[in-house]
């Protein structure tokens, strides 16, 4: 091992240590993902050495990389195993879809960003993630080729949560997303069963819009 790999492997370390599990994510998957994947990659090389901050970082055409807390909880919130097919809306750095690899079955991820998704599919290539599905398109339709979903993430903040997403959702799923104004968000667990549609709030947060048919329109 070099000096590089061993620091990154230290400081990830301490990411977990420090940022996740003392904020009380417990779920053993979610902490071992996160201490597998080189958050350092999924941002650009100025950016290395900030990668395990406790902060958002950017990665250009004004999105962001989460806080790995933020991640670490989103991913336990989805409540998801070995078996798991999983959507995500907002591919992003394709960090997100990197810790969520490494738990469950199979991550179908949409970009709506050209360029990101150009650039995250060959990272995705590079580091031998073939259990990543990618498509660039409008993420606030869902993929309904695709669905049902055991989950379904969203990564960017929503003025509501949108209809195909909920409809996407198979029987037992569950979905976590942030909904309110363009500002701050609640981060939202949905839970759809033979009942219905149940709603909790996780707690405040911050994202980038999510754009779309469904969510904010493109000014």
């Amino acid at each position: 091992m070099d000096k590089e790999t061993s620091k990154y492997l230290r400081r990830r370390e301490e990411m977990v240590k420090r940022q996740i599990e003392a904020r009380g994510i417990r779920d053993e998957r979610v902490l071992a993902a996160m201490r597998s994947v080189p958050r350092h990659l999924f941002v650009s090389e100025a950016l290395e050495d900030q990668a395990y901050g406790d902060f958002p970082l950017p990665i250009g055409d004004g999105q962001t990389i989460s806080q790995p807390y933020i991640v670490a909880e989103m991913t336990q919130a989805l409540r998801v195993g070995e078996k798991d097919r999983v959507l995500e809306i907002g591919t992003g750095s394709g960090y997100q879809a990197a810790i969520l690899a490494r738990i469950v079955y199979r991550v179908y991820t949409i970009e709506r960003i050209h360029s990101l998704y150009i650039k995250t599919r060959r990272l995705f290539d590079t580091l031998k993630y073939h259990n990543i599905v990618t498509l660039c398109a409008d993420g606030t339709g869902g993929w309904k080729e695709q669905s049902p979903f055991d989950a379904i993430i969203v990564t960017a903040g929503s003025p509501v949560i949108p209809q195909p997403l909920i409809e996407q959702l198979a029987p037992g799923g569950r979905m976590v997303i942030p909904v309110g104004d363009q500002h701050i968000q609640d981060l939202i667990q949905v839970v759809k069963d033979d009942h219905g549609v149940h709603q909790v709030s996780l707690g405040g947060c911050r994202f980038v819009k999510l754009v779309g048919e469904h969510a904010w329109k493109k000014e």
